[in-house]
């Protein structure tokens, strides 16, 4: 590790930490030619995630993208940001686990659709609306009782 107050290409960890997420390692170093200190962090490089989308097309995956998807269906909800925030963020996990570089879009909208319909009925209904495209008012209504039906049992 070059000294960036130097250029000297040799120093020595004086501490070593992994941050509160567990995620990244704080070093704290000394450069052996001029003795200032400077602090590094370290932690493990991932690959970007492509998306496949329906019509073929690669994108790099972007929770922005998805917390916004659920912004629009849970809007005059109670649902809290954070609540959207962790579904994300399984969802998030979910899918780097079972991917490796490339996943379907479809794959991630299952896994959103079934962790939603767990958090909101309305709020499911609005985005399954939109993600499934549905033809006409009968295979929305299919829908509804399917989701009434578990509610009943």
């Amino acid at each position: 590790m070059k000294c960036p107050f130097c250029n000297h290409n040799e120093d020595k960890v004086v501490d070593s930490r992994e941050t509160s997420e567990g995620s990244t390692v704080r070093r704290r170093r000394e450069c052996l030619n001029c003795g200032k200190r400077f602090t590094t962090y370290e932690c493990v490089e991932k690959t970007p995630l492509m998306v496949i989308k329906k019509d073929g097309r690669r994108e790099s995956f972007n929770r922005g993208k998805m917390l916004n998807g659920l912004l629009r269906a849970c809007q005059k909800r109670p649902i809290s940001m954070e609540k959207l925030e962790k579904l994300v963020a399984e969802v998030e996990v979910e899918i780097q686990k079972k991917f490796e570089q490339e996943a379907q879009s479809r794959h991630i909208g299952e896994l959103v659709v079934e962790k939603l319909a767990k958090l909101d009925d309305v709020a499911y209904v609005r985005f399954a609306s939109v993600y499934h495209q549905f033809k006409d008012i009968n295979q929305f209504m299919r829908e509804l009782r399917e989701i009434l039906g578990k509610r009943i049992r």
